[in-house]
């Protein structure tokens, strides 16, 4: 512990110093290593303006450094300055053309520009050149799924996956692929061929635990798990995707012991404290889940999902103020989350800002008009309020998105009823009853009154007979 905090001590001198030179124009060499460790830092740091000016400076010491000149066009990506950056790799192609990662870094900025053929070509260079093959078949896995060529990416995740079995994008990517194209129940036989192999894979009987969970086959995935952990006993990932599958059947107090083990092992992470969270929420102890959450907001406070779950467990303890602020948390990092629009509206809508909330419905309706919870509520405003017209209208572009859901119907019904709109109110009636007969039941909650439930329910049985 104390050489770690010793070695973290003389790194930030280094950056200190450099940035002393850089304000001084003061005469001093660095050497190369102490570059990398500069410009890392900043890259590490998100600060890629000073690392652009760090590697520029680099470069005046160390003109003929190739490495510089791939690190350049690095931080030119980060910056999405990716012409710059392609040119770059053209110059450090022409001094070193046998070098992998540059095709490496070619093949990913094509990728980010959309040129994913392009990308391949460069890819399948890289193979030819590269030390980390694993790394090299991964990316071209992942061009050829942009591309929706399935069967390509497969083959090239099965290859990553041969050059190093421990490499985690590959082996979910390829469970991926194999499941859009059915293939899912035949790849179990691929994964027991290398634990026929080893018997002793503790990454082959994890990966067949990730197989067995998509498949629904949720208590051989929990055998795989413990078969990787019995091997390994601190396998870290398999404890957390063992959670993962608790959670799936419901066994929110077995997944919290799962994920406790993840952290014991590897340290609190926000991905874990957020699952932990989901787990508390699950079992309505929100104290803990809102507890949970924000542990993963100080970890990560450009997460999103901790700060929406936050704000739901406060929504289930009705604390409607509290939950509007961590709502608009996550919709400040999030833009374009409908969830999280609707999340703000209905919080608007519960502390009595109804323009808000309706102007908050309405950007959910345009990122989702396909999510029916959307227009029944926002439509619920203008019904509490009496204008029946309006909450109509917002039911029937509800309709022209899902045309066959019986909500819908149902809902336009009790709008019509409170309209006095009896004709048309009764034509959408028969519509919703044959679209769903059971769901009949909610038009009483807009009904309290005990003459009007014995009408509706003369018609509806009515309707029972003539169609039974």
């Amino acid at each position: 512990m104390a050489k770690n905090f010793k070695k973290k001590k003389e790194e930030d001198e280094l950056v200190k110093r450099f940035e002393e030179y850089q304000k001084n124009i003061a005469s001093h060499f660095f050497e190369l290593d102490n570059f990398e460790y500069i410009i890392n830092y900043y890259q590490d740091h998100g600060r890629f303006n000073q690392a652009l000016a760090a590697v520029g400076i680099a470069q005046e010491q160390y003109p003929y450094s190739i490495e510089l000149l791939i690190t350049k066009s690095q931080i030119l990506s980060n910056l999405e300055r990716f012409d710059e950056a392609l040119e770059l790799l053209e110059t450090a192609e022409s001094y070193q053309p046998n070098d992998g990662e540059i095709f490496l870094m070619k093949g990913s900025i094509l990728s980010l520009l959309g040129k994913y053929q392009e990308a391949i070509d460069n890819y399948e260079r890289a193979l030819t050149y590269s030390e980390e093959k694993d790394e090299a078949y991964y990316s071209l896995g992942l061009a050829h799924q942009s591309l929706e060529n399935y069967d390509e990416a497969i083959d090239a995740y099965k290859s990553a996956i041969e050059e190093n079995i421990y490499h985690d994008g590959a082996l979910y990517e390829l469970a991926y692929c194999l499941d859009v194209c059915g293939e899912l129940e035949s790849s179990i036989d691929y994964y027991k061929k290398f634990i026929d192999a080893d018997p002793y894979s503790q990454a082959a009987w994890y990966n067949l635990g990730i197989v067995y969970n998509k498949l629904g086959r949720y208590d051989d995935a929990l055998s795989a798990y413990e078969f990787a952990i019995a091997i390994e006993e601190n396998f870290s990932s398999a404890y957390y995707n063992m959670g993962n599958t608790y959670m799936q059947i419901e066994k929110f107090t077995k997944a919290l012991d799962s994920y406790k083990s993840t952290i014991d092992i590897e340290g609190p992470s926000a991905e874990v404290y957020c699952q932990m969270a989901k787990a508390y929420e699950n079992l309505e102890q929100f104290e803990l889940g809102l507890k949970y959450f924000q542990k993963a907001t100080k970890l990560d406070n450009l997460y999103g999902e901790a700060w929406f779950g936050a704000g739901h467990c406060l929504e289930m303890q009705q604390k409607w103020y509290q939950s509007l602020h961590f709502y608009n948390k996550a919709l400040k990092l999030d833009y374009e989350n409908s969830a999280y629009w609707k999340a703000v509206a209905k919080a608007e809508f519960n502390i009595g800002n109804i323009v808000s909330s309706i102007d908050a419905y309405e950007e959910a309706s345009m990122l989702s008009p396909e999510d029916k919870e959307i227009w029944l509520n926002w439509s619920y405003i203008y019904y509490d309020q009496g204008d029946y017209n309006k909450a109509i209208d917002l039911i029937i572009n509800g309709l022209e998105e899902l045309p066959d859901e019986s909500d819908y119907f149902y809902r336009i019904t009790a709008y019509l009823i409170a309209a006095g709109k009896y004709k048309e109110a009764f034509n959408y009636l028969e519509n919703a009853l044959i679209l769903d007969f059971e769901n009949h039941v909610v038009l009483f909650e807009f009904f309290p009154q005990l003459e009007t439930q014995k009408a509706l329910y003369k018609i509806i049985d009515q309707f029972r007979k003539d169609n039974s």
